[in-house]
């Protein structure tokens, strides 16, 4: 009786961590319309990533991570399904991450955040500079 209880216990908080999902917040000096379309191109790798949810209007999106598929004491397989949320702070932007999962072999959210500042350092090296202002007419 008590293995069976032992069993029932555990079973259940494996289905219930993805309840405990931690929210993570990182701010960038970029408004959320610039980041908004980092995070659409890092989560439209499909290799990565499976969008559940997109709302372009709150710049929200659920998504799972294809990678983060896990095996539970009963032999059931779990994919995380995480939140990306951007919220206005002044001239800049708050990326809201829930990660239901950080560990050794996997780290969503910082993965997820590498990937996004990867995307903004690449397109702000790839904007054209300022046009050359025109000379001065010789007086």
């Amino acid at each position: 009786m008590k293995a069976r209880f032992v069993i029932v216990a555990l079973i259940s908080l494996v289905l219930a961590l993805p309840l405990f999902g931690k929210t993570y917040k990182s701010t960038y000096p970029v408004p959320c319309g610039d980041l908004w379309g980092a995070v659409k191109d890092t989560l439209s790798n499909a290799d990565n990533y499976s969008v559940e949810e997109n709302d372009d209007a709150k710049m929200t999106a659920s998504y799972k991570v294809k990678h983060a598929v896990h095996v539970t004491i009963t032999g059931a397989v779990l994919q995380r399904t995480n939140r990306v949320t951007l919220v206005p702070k002044g001239t800049g932007c708050e990326m809201q991450v829930v990660s239901n999962y950080s560990g050794f072999e996997h780290n969503d959210r910082d993965d997820f955040k590498k990937r996004v500042d990867d995307f903004l350092a690449k397109s702000k090296d790839a904007k054209p500079s300022e046009p050359a202002k025109p000379a001065d007419p010789p007086r």
